[in-house]
C-alpha cells in the first residue's frame, strides 16, 4: 500500500468510520462528519457488512485500508472526492 506524504493534508485525520445501508461515514479530527454513497466505492458496496467493518486506521488516521477488499482510502479524499463518471445520471453525460 502507498500512502502519500501526509504533511500536505495532515489536518485531515480520521477518528471514526461507520456505515449504513447506503453510505460510508468518516468523522474527522476537527469534528466534521462526511458521508459518501457506497456506490462511489464499488468494492465497499459489494462487500458484506462484516467485510466493511474489517478496516484499519493507519498513519495516525490518515489512511483507511481494507486488506481483504483491496481498497484504500484517505481521510482527505472524503473532502476532495467527487462522484465517479460512471455513477452520474445519464442526463448529465453528453455523448
Amino acid at each position: 500500500m502507498y500512502y502519500p506524504n501526509p504533511r500536505s493534508t495532515d489536518q485531515f485525520i480520521t477518528q471514526r468510520v461507520w456505515f449504513d445501508a447506503e453510505r460510508i461515514y468518516v468523522e474527522l479530527n476537527d469534528g466534521r462528519i462526511i458521508g459518501s454513497p457506497l456506490a462511489w466505492f464499488p468494492r465497499l458496496q459489494k462487500a458484506t457488512p462484516a467485510q466493511r467493518n474489517r478496516f484499519d486506521l493507519v498513519a495516525g488516521g490518515y489512511g483507511i485500508p481494507w486488506e481483504e477488499l483491496d481498497e484504500d482510502l484517505t481521510a482527505g479524499r472524503f473532502l476532495t472526492y467527487s462522484r465517479p463518471y460512471h455513477t452520474l445520471p445519464a442526463y448529465l453525460i453528453s455523448t
